[in-house]
């Protein structure tokens, strides 16, 4: 498919009154010129759309969305996906060529490059954007789209630059009240999991007059991902990579489910089915009964992600119930694998927001992401405004007792009030452990904060385990070379392509034969789990697993700038 991708020069402000310019920021125009009016606080309104749901999202109507607006002129007049990733809402935009004026495509981005929806942005952030350089700094390279195409498409905003993980946020999760009552078992394998949910349930069969349920995941649409299918490869000491196992020594991509190890994590977790460990709702429920079970206080283990149920989490919080919130461990098939949720991939370019043909005003567009980036809209956008929500005290930012423990206890309520973390990935930001020039970090995640933050019940966790956070507990990146490729999980594949076919054939069948495989009784979980990837290589997996070990060793020539011989 042709690639219909539309350069726009930047003119610089001075020469404005020099030259005539039709139909600006159209998108029925394939060469137009863009004007810097100098405007930069005039009010003007943007459309955007994101790719992620935002439940809290209040019209800019929070305190920091007034003070953007305050401090920018720039309203948003966004929608969010509700699920699915927004994946049918892109496909439509890049159909009908309706766009909003900025959008974070997250995954399908490639959809609205091939339609010719996205600005290159390289000059306009060359002229315009001095925050954005400075923030991306070394990694501008990895703004571009591809060998072939080198255009910068999008500012990534999902990935954090220089970000330091403190804390440990996913894993295996058991309720801090199990872990007390059962003396604060060693939890390291699945058997060990296992072990706790047992013991635990076996004691307390219902809990407020009704069945205890020792473990639930949520399998709704892409959440499958997360709770069911990732973790196969996170228990068997492998890295985030998609739907696909990188050989770090040769680049070659499988689909993570071919590993034999992953298909024993399954059989795990055909056994928990059938010895009713595993809710029995698990496939079939929505997310919505996925976090009601949660809120409730019955579900003594989860695997997950904290954004995943922190809505259910925040309410057992804010009803006074924090012991029956979550601890975190790295758990494994055995002792001998290593979680890898810490392994460094650098600097993940790839997922971002763009501005798009429909844009009348770029120059105001990029303008406006470049104060997000800005040493002021960084500090604004992660600790909110001084004097309402963070105080200096001898030169350190501070957040009052007050202010913390809502953003603590009644988290929804106060990020749709305060605004304070809605805005972020916006635009280009630097991670936690970076600090401004003012020698204060630039989030509010560090390590007296994070553990300022805990309740009572995660202080007496984390002590009986001799830990001070969470991630104290899990292998950190120092464990672990950095991947030259960062993650393989944010390649563009091109729309409409064979690969795109076969990927959702095989998408397909993985989301109706896990299922499966995990249902079946014991004896036929083998026979299942095989047939499976039989059908996924039919459907045309060797074909697709030669495309993506292209698409990762291009990767690494484009980051390194070196080719790559393995």
């Amino acid at each position: 498919m042709p690639n219909k991708k539309k350069k726009y020069a930047v003119i610089p402000v001075m020469l404005a009154s020099m030259i005539a310019v039709s139909a600006c920021g159209s998108s029925n125009s394939n060469n137009a010129e863009i004007i810097d009016t100098g405007d930069t606080t005039t009010p003007i309104t943007f459309s955007y759309f994101g790719a992620d749901a935002s439940p809290n999202w209040n019209k800019m109507q929070d305190e920091v969305g007034k003070e953007i607006i305050a401090k920018t002129g720039v309203t948003l007049n966004a929608e969010y996906a509700v699920q699915g990733g927004g994946q049918d809402k892109i496909s439509l935009m890049a159909a009908s060529g309706e766009y909003p004026d900025l959008i974070y495509a997250k995954g399908d981005l490639s959809k609205l490059v091939d339609a010719g929806a996205m600005m290159d942005l390289t000059d306009l952030i060359e002229q315009y954007g001095p925050n954005l350089k400075k923030v991306y700094g070394d990694y501008m390279d990895r703004l571009k789209y591809s060998n072939e195409d080198q255009a910068i498409y999008v500012l990534p905003s999902t990935a954090a630059v220089d970000n330091t993980s403190f804390d440990a946020t996913g894993g295996f999760e058991i309720q801090h009240e199990v872990l007390k009552e059962l003396g604060y078992p060693e939890v390291k394998t699945l058997q060990d999991y296992e072990d706790v949910l047992q013991a635990y349930v076996d004691k307390h069969p219902t809990i407020d007059g009704q069945p205890t349920i020792p473990l639930t995941l949520d399998a709704d649409d892409w959440r499958i991902m997360i709770t069911v299918t990732n973790p196969a490869f996170v228990a068997t000491g492998a890295s985030d990579d998609g739907e696909y196992f990188i050989d770090p020594d040769t680049f070659d991509a499988k689909l993570h489910y071919k590993r034999p190890e992953e298909k024993e994590y399954f059989r795990w977790l055909n056994h928990m089915y059938n010895v009713g460990l595993l809710d029995k709702d698990t496939f079939v429920q929505k997310s919505d009964q996925y976090k009601s079970k949660i809120a409730s206080g019955r579900v003594l283990g989860l695997i997950d992600q904290e954004w995943g149920y922190s809505d259910a989490e925040n309410a057992l919080k804010s009803s006074g119930r924090p012991e029956k919130s979550y601890a975190h461990f790295p758990v494994t098939l055995s002792e001998e694998y290593q979680d890898h949720t810490f392994v460094d991939t650098g600097f993940m370019s790839g997922w971002g927001i763009g501005i798009t043909t429909a844009t009348k005003d770029p120059v105001r567009a990029i303008k406006f992401l470049d104060y997000l980036a800005s040493d002021e809209g960084q500090v604004l956008l992660n600790w909110g405004i001084e004097g309402k929500h963070y105080n200096v005290v001898d030169g350190k930012r501070v957040i009052p007792a007050d202010v913390l423990d809502k953003k603590n206890n009644d988290a929804s309520n106060f990020t749709k009030t305060t605004g304070i973390g809605l805005y972020t990935t916006m635009s280009a930001h630097y991670g936690d452990g970076v600090k401004d020039p003012s020698d204060n970090y630039y989030t509010a995640n560090f390590p007296e904060q994070i553990v300022a933050s805990y309740s009572e019940p995660e202080k007496e966790t984390l002590k009986a385990y001799n830990a001070t956070t969470w991630k104290d507990l899990f292998p950190t990146e120092k464990d672990f070379p950095v991947k030259p490729w960062g993650a393989a999980y944010n390649l563009s594949i091109e729309e409409g392509s064979s690969y795109a076919v076969s990927y959702q054939k095989t998408q397909d069948i993985i989301r109706k034969r896990i299922p499966e495989a995990v249902l079946t009784t014991p004896e036929k979980f083998d026979a299942v789990y095989d047939a499976m990837l039989v059908e996924l290589d039919k459907a045309g997996a060797v074909e697709m697993e030669k495309k993506y070990t292209e698409l990762v060793k291009a990767r690494v020539e484009l980051w390194s700038g070196e080719a790559t011989t393995k």
